[in-house]
């Protein structure tokens, strides 16, 4: 029989789809999560998107006896629990600190007196802060970050020292860690504290830098979520999805069940022990354009996106996978094309409402002047 499985935050948008994907490759699989209703909605019931072969223990990862429960008899932990959202991250920020970084050294103090044969933490994109980029000259530019005054002027674009405009190429892991939001500096505490504790007591470890992840059972009405989920909560409520900054930002959108397979493969590769990789698309795509493209999908071309022209505090300009680490040590090949994603997403959405509270939550960053 294969290992038992663990999945903190199990009950959430990828950890249930990880859930789904090593219950059938033959793995047993239990779940622990507080399914929070900024997530899962009022009345905290198991989420119909859950296999029913995953057993669930509602429970907080920072309480001793739901995670002492949850542990039991577990060979394997993927830890997935954290609030998500870089905004809302910049002025909720003893929660944001509490659930990421004291929620990760609970079970870390919990794991680390049991025999685990892997832990495998999710990371992010976002503690790259701006990703990777080459000047005019061909040579890389590390430590980007665009000024204050800048922004102010509406210059999108970062540059050189000498003026001249930088270009955007694919991030490596090797690429230094700028951290622009508490919630990148979540990421990053989870991401470091559990190699460091995996070294320490002999405990294989993997971190996955997970980059905009998308797909089905996203919790569309969460304004501080994936950026596609953001889009289609406006445009199921008929309105077009908003913009910051002028739309031209670079990212790399990768699928969900690439994202779960992905996971599957770091569990089954001694190769990625001790290593944090890259989980992403390998392709980059404007804001704008696939904001278009899922407006296109839905039959909502009539919503243009609203530009807004601000940035918003935390946010970076471009990021986008290099994902030969990956390939090379997962063997892991992304399989499912942006548009199909869509097309998939899109057959789950026509079963979805959605309250779109993007609006409340820009004017509550504008309110704690957290944009410009």
């Amino acid at each position: 029989m294969k290992d038992s499985v663990l999945i903190t935050g199990g009950a959430g948008f990828i950890g249930s789809h990880v859930g789904h994907e090593l219950v059938a490759a033959g793995y047993s699989v239990r779940a622990l999560d507080n399914l929070d209703p900024r997530v899962h909605g009022p009345g905290g019931e198991r989420p119909v998107h859950l296999s029913d072969d995953i057993e669930l223990i509602r429970g907080d990862v920072r309480d001793p006896r739901a995670l002492a429960r949850a542990l039991e008899g577990v060979d394997v932990v993927f830890h997935f629990a954290a609030s998500v959202g870089v905004g809302q991250s910049m002025y909720r920020i003893a929660d944001y600190t509490s659930v990421n970084e004291l929620g990760t050294a609970c079970l870390l103090e919990a794991v680390a007196e049991k025999k685990l044969k892997k832990l495998i933490v999710a990371s992010s994109m976002g503690i790259y802060g701006e990703g990777s980029y080459v000047d005019a000259d061909g040579q890389v530019v590390e430590q980007v970050r665009r000024s204050p005054d800048a922004l102010a002027r509406g210059e999108w674009e970062p540059h050189d020292r000498q003026g001249r405009p930088l270009l955007p190429r694919p991030t490596p892991e090797s690429k230094s860690i700028e951290l622009e939001s508490i919630y990148a500096m979540g990421k990053y505490a989870q991401e470091q504290s559990s190699l460091i504790v995996g070294r320490a007591y002999g405990i294989p470890t993997v971190a996955l830098r997970l980059f905009n992840v998308y797909g089905p059972h996203q919790a569309l009405s969460n304004p501080y979520t994936g950026v596609l989920a953001i889009f289609a909560a406006r445009l199921l409520n008929h309105r077009p999805p908003m913009i910051f900054e002028d739309g031209e930002q670079r990212r790399d959108f990768v699928h969900v069940h690439d994202v779960a397979r992905a996971c599957r493969l770091a569990l089954e590769s001694q190769k990625a022990n001790g290593l944090a990789i890259n989980i992403g698309s390998g392709r980059s795509y404007t804001v704008v354009e696939v904001a278009r493209a899922l407006s296109q999908v839905l039959g909502r071309e009539a919503h243009e996106p609203e530009i807004t022209f601000e940035h918003r505090a935390g946010d970076i300009r471009h990021c986008f996978a290099d994902i030969a680490r990956a390939k090379e040590v997962l063997g892991f090949e992304p399989r499912v094309s942006l548009r199909d994603g869509l097309r998939e997403m899109t057959k789950w959405l026509s079963t979805q409402d959605a309250k779109d509270r993007v609006a409340a939550a820009r004017r509550e960053l504008q309110q704690r002047g957290l944009t410009m």
